[in-house]
């Protein structure tokens, strides 16, 4: 089983191509990237868990236990707060960024090194998976509303673009 030394439990919805799934882990970790991230499991076990399936009229599947494969996983997110440890922090800088994980889009702020040209600091994104902080997400194709939340972990391998993304007043310049 996935983490289960002496942990805590961690609220998880994540989302698939066709599915929201719902449900809590025990992890040692205190970082939702890190048990995304973790080298050693490819696969979570979420208790309590729900699945729903996109457009479907049937209600959600309740289950004591579901396997979810790591790499269907398009993003996550846990509505735990969780401070950060000291010990793990690097210095890193903000950059409003716009991710394009099909059927979803993803915008935010993600966090890199710093004294970098913007390119190279995306070249040197390497996780499994990348958080996003003040997130807001949204699937047009999927009906799925926008959604803001305060950190969300997209999975690099399936973004389809990573690109910096500014919001632009469209009647900025003009004289009134």
């Amino acid at each position: 089983m996935f983490n289960t030394l002496a942990g805590q439990p961690l609220e998880l919805t994540l989302y698939t191509d066709s599915f929201i799934i719902r449900g809590s882990i025990q992890t040692r970790f205190k970082r939702v990237t890190d048990v995304l991230s973790d080298p050693e499991h490819h696969f979570l076990v979420l208790t309590d868990a729900s699945v729903d399936e996109y457009g479907s009229r049937e209600p959600a599947t309740r289950t004591e236990f579901a396997q979810v494969n790591l790499a269907t996983v398009l993003f996550a997110v846990s509505d735990q707060h969780i401070d950060p440890s000291p010990e793990l922090r690097t210095i890193k800088v903000p950059e409003q960024a716009l991710i394009s994980i099909p059927p979803f889009r993803i915008s935010g702020r993600i966090h890199l090194l710093p004294e970098r040209n913007l390119a190279d600091a995306l070249g040197e994104l390497d996780a499994r998976f990348v958080p996003v902080t003040d997130a807001t997400y949204w699937s047009d194709t999927n009906g799925e509303a926008r959604q803001t939340v305060s950190l969300l972990a997209f999975n690099q391998a399936r973004a389809q673009v990573l690109a910096p993304f500014r919001v632009v007043d469209p009647w900025e310049g003009l004289k009134g």
